[in-house]
């Protein structure tokens, strides 16, 4: 178990060192989430409503963030061959992931308060449910990191992740209820919507933000768990079919 656990948290200080800073979680994991921030909260031409779109931001600020993280990480260190290394460890496959995924975690978690503290110098947060927000955020950044971890053992060049990453999360920002409702869109694209994470962890931040979303809270919970243990499983069955001899 010790042994274990220093090289999990070898492998995860390794990767805070040696990739937070790369162009790519630059651009797209600290910067683009500020820009879009500063883009509603500021620049619209009309008065907004920060608090209605503090849970839209914040989510995207998770989706970017983490999916960024994972695309330099995983294909980088496949193309170099030093992963290859890495299932040398002693600790299994399932923890080496884990891993690997831990700082596009914390990473995740880290951007989606990045809009809070934007909108506490604007408006009155009082009435939010913190704990709530916290645990959406928690299983968001765990979706969206194990999304990530999906598109990163399906390429191989970083750039293919960033693309293949987009595919995905673009539509989101239409489909998942960030700034349109689920209710306004075209009857046939709303089961598109409620197969993807995001709407889950953007309703239930509406509702812990400003008492807005229209799902149960229990079932977003529940979405977003089998979400995270679905990618996470069929990321690592592409690792053991694709990877490993």
């Amino acid at each position: 178990m010790r042994k274990s656990w220093i090289a999990f948290s070898s492998i995860l200080m390794k990767d805070m060192r040696s990739y937070y800073l790369k162009p790519p979680n630059i651009s797209w994991g600290l910067v683009f989430p500020i820009a879009w921030t500063l883009m509603f909260f500021l620049r619209s031409p009309v008065q907004v409503e920060v608090r209605d779109l503090l849970p839209g931001v914040m989510a995207l600020s998770i989706l970017f963030g983490t999916t960024s993280m994972l695309a330099v990480t995983i294909t980088f260190e496949r193309k170099s061959r030093s992963f290859e290394r890495l299932l040398l460890a002693p600790i299994s496959l399932n923890l080496l992931m884990l891993a690997k995924t831990a700082g596009a975690i914390i990473f995740g978690m880290a951007n989606a308060f990045v809009p809070v503290l934007f909108a506490a110098f604007m408006i009155d947060l009082t009435g939010v449910n913190w704990p709530m927000v916290l645990g959406s955020v928690i299983l968001l950044a765990l979706t969206s990191t194990f999304l990530g971890l999906f598109v990163a053992v399906s390429v191989s060049q970083v750039f293919e992740a960033q693309t293949f990453s987009n595919f995905f999360r673009f539509p989101m920002l239409f489909l998942c209820g960030l700034f349109i409702p689920l209710a306004r869109l075209p009857a046939f694209l709303r089961p598109l919507s409620y197969a993807l994470p995001l709407t889950y962890g953007a309703d239930i931040l509406k509702t812990a933000v400003n008492n807005s979303g229209v799902l149960p809270v229990p079932l977003s919970f529940a979405a977003l768990v089998a979400f995270s243990i679905f990618l996470f499983g069929y990321s690592i069955y592409n690792v053991n079919r694709k990877w490993i001899l």
